[in-house]
């Protein structure tokens, strides 16, 4: 099993604004209209978890003429995140807000009709930037922040990805449609926060680069979990229950049975079960 990434160490953490270590999704609640069954029980994951070439890729904007401070547009990007994305894509906004610690349920659209249901945990927010990493099966094995700055008396707003592909099946995507579908995104994205602060015919800038371009054969077997195919095993699946507020986990494609996800055939342990750790 891989470590969950831990990106600062604990005493290096400014109280409030870190979210904690989590080894495992758990959504509070109904998920906000979200598929809670594509992230419960699945574990964080970041670029070491994942399997394709490394990128960072860069979108910024620069607010000409808008008088707004970068803890402003923060503010309000928080707010109401979903509303600046693509219209095929729908951002699930915990009860909380963009938080740290908190789980947002994303439910969407791929190149190509299939249907996208995942989320992300908020790791890191404070007045100028927030930050998100991924479950298991999620396109993308990474951390994208979010952030405002001013720059020679003009506010920048920013999206940043550390990311490379979960799985061999994103990975074979990615020259195909992959990187002008995260393009499209993030620029639209962008354009929307700029034209919500008035900024008539905004120019988005952006910089990619291939920080690593090895694969990591060794997360090969990553397809298993991969959210493109969730809609396609979803009716083989042990449906989810919720209880109160916290919904038990459904097994994943891929996922080796526990003892709870099997029927119990005998009332006393048989003579060649094994002790789980």
């Amino acid at each position: 099993m891989s470590e969950t990434p831990d990106p600062i160490p604990p005493s290096s953490r400014p109280e409030g604004q870190w979210a904690d270590t989590i080894r495992e999704f758990h959504v509070t609640g109904d998920g906000a209209g979200g598929d809670i069954r594509a992230v419960e029980g699945r574990q964080l994951v970041g670029p070491l978890q994942g399997f394709g070439q490394l990128w960072q890729k860069t979108y910024r904007v620069r607010l000409e003429g808008a008088t707004v401070t970068p803890a402003r547009v923060i503010q309000a990007w928080k707010s109401d995140f979903g509303s600046f994305w693509p219209t095929r894509s729908r951002f699930h906004a915990p009860l909380a807000g963009i938080t740290p610690g908190e789980v947002a349920l994303i439910s969407g659209r791929l190149p190509g009709g299939v249907t996208l249901s995942t989320g992300v945990y908020v790791i890191y927010s404070d007045d100028v930037s927030f930050s998100y990493m991924n479950p298991e099966g999620h396109p993308w094995a990474g951390m994208i922040t979010f952030s405002a700055r001013e720059d020679d008396g003009v506010t920048v707003a920013q999206v940043q990805l550390f990311i490379r592909s979960y799985d061999p099946l994103t990975e074979i995507g990615m020259p195909l449609f992959g990187h002008r579908a995260e393009d499209n995104m993030w620029l639209h994205t962008l354009r929307a926060v700029a034209d919500h602060f008035g900024v008539a015919e905004p120019e988005v800038a952006k910089q990619i680069v291939c920080v690593d371009k090895k694969r990591q054969w060794k997360h090969f077997r990553n397809w298993r979990k991969s959210s493109a195919l969730y809609p396609v095993t979803r009716p083989f699946r042990r449906r989810t229950t919720v209880t109160g507020q916290a919904a038990t986990r459904e097994p994943m494609t891929g996922d080796r049975p526990t003892r709870e996800d099997e029927p119990a055939a005998h009332d006393g342990p048989a003579a060649d079960d094994e002790p789980t750790a």
